[in-house]
């Protein structure tokens, strides 16, 4: 087995940072009233700023696929150019299609010749999840280096016009029609974004970082879905896909938007967490205490002192003064978050040789969560 380095690190913010005022602006005002829970949320996530691939003409100015193309673009340089890439593998929550894969998609625009690739679906964690396909196709031996990446472009999901036709038919049906807080919800907390990583099998830089080991735990085998986009969620719990709704109810029914169970997720998303901490941890004999930087990937400053108070009541209890985030500045970047936080520490200066890096995501989809313990070499 050969051992496993990050080397570059790279990530592309589209446009300019976006106020929270600036936000309705941006997504749409549906049924011309503004959202009554839109401040109520951004209290909450404590989001200052963050990104949208749509300009100020209202423009849209990338796709998911793109928005990783420049990401990766920005590891390129004369040492390493884009034809050495061996292994591409892509993760996001929000594809821009079905088919083809997301990941194919970012080889079209690459255009850098017959590559392996990975397309791992899912939400948060499929950006975790193409980074731990790229570590183990190196630390094997099948591939020399290998791209990996996480991005989003939710603007596009969670733009006014997805919801109209609901609201128009709710209309017919009702004197004060609304939209469902759990697709409101979402509105607030979504951005775009992309980051990227180089592996190779040797550190190279001044900045390399050594993959320790990479684990992930599901809870889909005891939890609902808690967010999900393309179905409707039954009573009962049971997600009923969009392929066995009539198309005409697709649009009243917003099938296509993402929604978030809010009361499933406040509920659960710290406790199952801290559990599969625990379990990674204890599995490779970490001390909590000795994790020089933390970076959990949170999608709100509402979790944060419930997270560190679950820490502390499950005995892995790490430090305030160890944990790093930059949520408030870029928002939530969903797949390619953790990408885009790693990318701020390494860039900061802060880190030196010996150090630990822990990167944590949760994934509250049907509740998924991935570490990786990272060295500084």
């Amino acid at each position: 087995m050969k051992e496993v380095y990050i080397n570059k690190i790279s990530k592309y913010l589209p446009n300019r940072p976006i106020s929270n005022d600036e936000m309705e602006e941006k997504l749409g005002i549906i049924n011309g009233k503004t959202s009554k829970g839109r401040r109520i949320v951004l209290r909450n996530n404590q989001i200052k700023t963050r990104y949208y691939a749509i300009d100020d003409n209202g423009n849209i100015t990338h796709n998911n696929a793109q928005l990783a193309k420049e990401a990766i673009m920005g590891l390129c340089d004369d040492d390493f150019k884009i034809e050495d890439i061996q292994l591409l593998s892509c993760g996001t929550s929000s594809p821009d299609q079905m088919l083809p894969s997301h990941a194919a998609m970012v080889h079209g625009f690459l255009k850098n010749g017959n590559i392996e690739i990975n397309s791992p679906s899912g939400a948060c964690c499929s950006g975790m999840n193409a980074l731990k396909y790229g570590y183990l196709s190196v630390k094997s031996g099948q591939t020399e280096n290998a791209v990996c990446t996480g991005s989003e472009r939710a603007s596009t999901w969670i733009k006014s016009q997805i919801f109209e036709d609901e609201l128009k038919y709710l209309e017919t049906l009702e004197d004060n029609p609304i939209l469902a807080f759990n697709k409101d919800f979402l509105r607030w907390m979504l951005s775009d974004g992309a980051g990227a990583f180089l592996l190779e099998n040797i550190p190279k830089g001044n900045n390399a970082l050594k993959i320790e080991w990479m684990e992930g735990y599901s809870y889909a085998h005891e939890m609902e879905a808690c967010m999900y986009a393309g179905g409707d969620k039954m009573e009962d719990g049971f997600l009923k896909p969009w392929s066995e709704y009539p198309s005409h109810e697709w649009s009243k029914k917003s099938i296509f938007a993402i929604k978030q169970d809010v009361k499933l997720l406040g509920e659960n998303i710290l406790v199952k967490g801290v559990d599969s901490l625990k379990k990674a941890i204890e599995k490779h004999n970490v001390k909590p205490e000795n994790i020089d930087y933390y970076l959990p990937h949170i999608s709100s400053y509402y979790f944060k002192d419930n997270l560190y108070k679950e820490m502390v009541a499950q005995g892995v209890e790490i430090p305030w003064e160890n944990w790093f985030m930059n949520l408030s500045k870029v928002g939530n970047v969903g797949a390619g978050s953790i990408y885009i936080m790693l990318e701020e520490l390494v860039n900061s200066g802060k880190l030196k040789k010996g150090e630990t890096i822990l990167l944590s995501v949760p994934e509250s989809a049907r509740f998924s969560y991935a570490y990786a313990l990272l060295t500084v070499c």
